[in-house]
């Protein structure tokens, strides 16, 4: 599985049409990709309007919103080599916290309402199965596809180009059911839902964009393509969040399954790299981060009432 992506990624590398816009002049290499990324949006936007309605174009531009944090907060990396490592742990842990209360608040609730709704009293089934449903469905993801954990973020300056490249993969991976909670959470109909579950993957993106970007500058990568590859990252949530709001805004009896299943699989996320990683070892556990995890969940269950 390794071989297979490092071929597909060399053979994007060699192909004709990469080797002449990589033969530009930096300016217009960019004005060309910012072209054919605003002609690809129009057409998308435009379509999607067409086919699904407002609500469906507006929870695709917060998918990409809260995908292009993740460039946001790798925007450091320009002035900085390295953070502290309780700084880092507190962004990590406060996070995780933004995550909880977004997959409690605004995912598992409104799930049971509406899986009450299509079985009376048994809507806490249906989001139980989703949740596991999405959880099976990371850890597969898991197994199958080659990357490095985001506890080895520290090591990655000591290793190769291809680990570096693995350890995107790992981040790509799990923002793709963090784009898609948006776009389910967008796929209920309720504005507000939407944004505050769109703020909350875009606050915990930030930090993700810096562990990617810093270690890519610490291996000798150019400042702005290490900003650039980070921003990347994110942009496979909007893939994400397109097919979950589309899904369910054309299956809506799937809706509480599919509110379980993205919340199933952040909860994977959240316990399997981000609390982990801000707690490497009973000698490395960061009170910091505790904190920040309950400071975290504070803010965004606050914000989760006042939009309420």
């Amino acid at each position: 599985m390794r071989l297979f992506w490092e071929a597909q990624l060399a053979r994007a590398l060699a192909s004709p049409y990469y080797q002449k816009l990589m033969a530009l002049p930096s300016l217009q290499r960019w004005a060309v990709i910012a072209g054919l990324f605003l002609l690809s949006q129009v057409i998308v936007f435009g379509a999607l309007y067409l086919i699904f309605g407002k609500v469906v174009v507006i929870g695709f531009l917060a998918s990409i919103l809260a995908g292009l944090a993740t460039g946001a907060g790798a925007l450091p990396a320009l002035f900085f080599r390295n953070i502290s490592n309780n700084l880092f742990n507190s962004m990590l842990g406060a996070a995780a916290g933004v995550m909880l209360a977004a997959t409690a608040f605004s995912l598992l609730v409104p799930g049971i309402g509406f899986g009450n709704a299509v079985w009376a009293g048994k809507g806490i089934y249906l989001v139980s199965f989703g949740m596991l449903i999405g959880a099976l469905f990371l850890h597969y993801a898991d197994r199958q596809l080659p990357h490095v954990h985001f506890d080895q973020v520290s090591d990655l300056r000591k290793t190769s180009f291809s680990k570096i490249w693995l350890f995107i993969v790992a981040i790509t991976i799990h923002n793709f059911p963090e784009g898609m909670s948006v776009g389910v959470s967008f796929g209920t109909g309720e504005m507000k839902t939407g944004i505050v579950l769109a703020i909350a993957i875009a606050l915990q993106n930030i930090p993700e964009g810096l562990a990617v970007a810093l270690p890519l500058v610490g291996l000798g990568y150019d400042k702005r393509r290490a900003v650039a590859i980070a921003t990347l990252t994110g942009l496979v949530e909007p893939v994400g969040g397109l097919l979950g709001i589309t899904m369910v805004t054309v299956f809506q009896p799937i809706l509480p399954v599919a509110m379980g299943f993205a919340a199933g699989a952040m909860l994977f996320v959240i316990s399997e790299e981000i609390i982990p990683e801000t707690h490497g070892g009973a000698s490395n556990r960061s009170r910091y981060a505790t904190f920040a995890l309950m400071f975290g969940f504070i803010i965004m269950m606050i914000l989760d009432n006042m939009l309420g």
